[in-house]
């Protein structure tokens, strides 16, 4: 299971793409709440909701289809890529929007993943003491593959309610039960040509 960590480098794409406060946010998949807060205490009017979440915190505990209401923008944080039924609740977002209103997206491509990044990811976690280990990439990935929607699938799924912008590859790995001090290092690797590019942000807009 993929669990990622919520950087300042992730706040500042959110932050910088949503209209100003007190716009109506909702956010999908919120994991622990820490945009939530932030976007809270920032004066915007928060809904966020996960399936996991735990009872009596900023997270609502319910899945993208139990939503109710309208929004103003809505964001999605490594999130789509585990939600079923994803073309319905893909639809249900998009009822929830006006026309124009945007949906800011951090996700992972895993058709972009590789051994070299399996190892790579591996080897930082035996470094931090995180993981005493020797996993098999192969191994790993397989389970991924299994598990998570590919970038392509949630894409077809958005794309007759949203106008979708480019995707672009950026770096992930950091955010993926490492630390984020290690972004520097992952970014310099990919520029290399030594790491592929796992993550994926777009923004798109409500047809």
């Amino acid at each position: 299971m993929v669990t990622d960590m919520v950087t300042r480098e992730l706040e500042a794409f959110v932050r910088a793409a949503l209209p100003a406060p007190p716009a109506r946010v909702l956010e999908v998949g919120a994991g622990r709440g820490e945009i939530a807060v932030a976007l809270r205490e920032a004066g915007y009017a928060i809904t966020a909701v996960d399936p996991a979440a735990e009872p009596g915190g900023i997270v609502q505990q319910c899945s993208l289809l139990e939503v109710r209401g309208s929004f103003d923008v809505a964001v999605s944080i490594v999130a789509l890529h585990h939600v079923d039924p994803l073309e319905e609740s893909c639809a249900h977002l998009g009822s929830m929007l006006p026309s124009g209103a945007q949906l800011i997206v951090d996700e992972i491509d895993i058709d972009r993943y590789d051994e070299r990044a399996i190892r790579w990811w591996s080897s930082q976690r035996r470094a931090l003491g995180l993981d005493d280990h020797e996993h098999v990439p192969s191994d790993i990935l397989g389970h991924l593959r299994d598990h998570i929607h590919p970038l392509a699938k949630m894409l077809t799924a958005l794309a007759p309610h949203f106008d979708l912008g480019t995707p672009v590859p950026g770096p992930y790995l950091h955010r993926w039960e490492l630390r984020p001090s290690l972004f520097a290092a992952e970014v310099d690797l990919i520029a290399s040509g030594l790491l592929p590019a796992v993550g994926s942000r777009f923004i798109a807009a409500r047809k």
